[in-house]
């Protein structure tokens, strides 16, 4: 696969462990990754050189649709917009569904889902210019229906997957590729703050599942999300790619 010098990368969710292991792949081959995370991220913009020197940070609230539509707009005309957009960023809740608050709902649909519409929109802009582009949308091995507790997460991953097909659809004729990555059960911050005391019950029933009996690793996404956003990829679009042991 060629390198990505001088491609400007948005990467949503960027200084979790999924997002860090992405920056670090990417910007090892010559992209200018901009990590976008939450604005209250302690030590963002310190956390994002640790990466890499063509690492940056940037605080914008995915809550909030109107301000992700004008903060990026104006980083895009600033930069002289995005080459490559990774929808990463995710809320994940376990709990039954009737616990959840309507709140918390559509806090998830808004964060998970609709701030990656909103953030395509924007971005699309340079990449019709430019006749390229790639888009990355994050989907989820949770869509199998074999998972409980996480009633909003799903919803907005089969929103994420449904977008993928559609904009893949609309912005195809401007030479711009929408894909999207199914990860499975990653190693990550995440799995230990959502099972805490149940870890390793929830470590055995992953592996019971999984054709491969070992666990993923943020590395091995960061490499397929590597594959996505290189020409080597440039005649698939539309497609949602699992990357979950086998499931």
């Amino acid at each position: 696969m060629q390198n990505l010098d001088e491609k400007k990368v948005l990467l949503t969710g960027g200084l979790g462990t999924l997002g860090r292991a992405q920056a670090e792949k990417l910007s090892a081959q010559g992209a200018q990754v901009i990590l976008l995370d939450r604005p209250d991220y302690e030590d963002g913009a310190a956390k994002a050189q640790e990466i890499g020197q063509n690492v940056s940070f940037f605080g914008c609230d995915l809550n909030d649709l109107c301000a992700i539509e004008r903060d990026v707009q104006s980083l895009a005309d600033e930069i002289g917009g995005f080459h490559i957009l990774i929808n990463n960023a995710a809320l994940i809740i376990n709990k039954p569904h009737e616990e959840f608050s309507l709140q918390e709902y559509e806090d998830q649909i808004r964060v998970n889902s609709s701030a990656a519409f909103a953030l395509t929109r924007v971005c699309s802009k340079a990449m019709k210019e430019r006749k390229h582009g790639k888009v990355v949308n994050f989907t989820s091995v949770t869509l199998t229906g074999e998972w409980d507790g996480f009633v909003p997460y799903i919803t907005s991953k089969g929103a994420m997957l449904g977008l993928t097909k559609a904009m893949a659809r609309e912005l195809g004729p401007h030479g711009i590729n929408v894909n999207s990555v199914a990860p499975g059960a990653i190693v990550s911050d995440a799995e230990e703050r959502v099972f805490g005391d149940r870890l390793q019950e929830y470590k055995d029933w992953v592996l019971d599942r999984q054709c491969l009996k070992k666990r993923i690793h943020p590395q091995h996404v960061a490499d397929l999300v590597h594959f996505m956003v290189s020409p080597a990829s440039d005649m698939i679009t539309g497609q949602n790619f699992s990357i979950d042991g086998g499931w």
